[in-house]
C-alpha cells in the first residue's frame, strides 16, 4: 500500500535549502524513510551526515539522483556496487549511459521526480 519503508540513497546530497536534494531528504525523512546523504560538502541535512561515496552500502532500496549526467560516470561504479532495487532519475539528471548501465544489472530506472512520487504517494 505504498506504506513500506525504501532505504534511500541520496547522490548529490546538499546542506543548501534550496536545493531540491536538500528538500527530498527531508521529505524522506517525515515520510518515515532512512536515508543515506552522499555528496561532497560537509555537514548534514534531514539530520543525517554527509559522506563521500566510499564502500558501496548494503540495503539500499532506491538511489534518487541529484547531480547530472556530466558528474555522473565518476559513480557508475559505486551504483552498481550498491546494488539498489531502483534509481530514481530527477528531472535534469536523466542519462542514457547509466539507464543501459543500470538494466545490465537487473537495477529498475524511474526517470521521475522524488518529491511529486512522495507527495502523491507513489514513492
Amino acid at each position: 500500500m505504498g506504506t513500506e519503508k525504501k532505504k534511500t540513497l541520496i547522490l548529490g546530497a546538499t546542506t543548501n535549502p534550496a536545493r531540491y536534494a536538500y528538500l527530498a531528504a527531508h521529505r524522506l525523512v517525515d515520510a518515515g524513510h532512512e536515508i543515506v546523504n552522499i555528496g561532497i560538502k560537509k555537514g548534514a541535512s534531514a539530520g543525517v551526515e554527509i559522506q563521500r561515496a566510499a564502500a558501496a552500502l548494503p540495503d539500499i532500496d532506491t538511489i534518487t539522483l541529484y547531480i547530472g549526467p556530466p558528474r555522473q560516470p565518476e559513480y557508475y561504479d559505486y551504483i552498481v556496487e550498491t546494488r539498489p532495487r531502483r534509481i530514481i532519475f530527477n528531472p535534469g539528471t536523466e542519462n542514457p549511459e547509466l539507464q543501459a548501465l543500470a538494466k545490465e544489472h537487473g537495477i529498475e530506472t524511474v526517470q521521475a521526480c522524488t518529491l511529486v512520487l512522495l507527495s502523491t504517494g507513489q514513492y
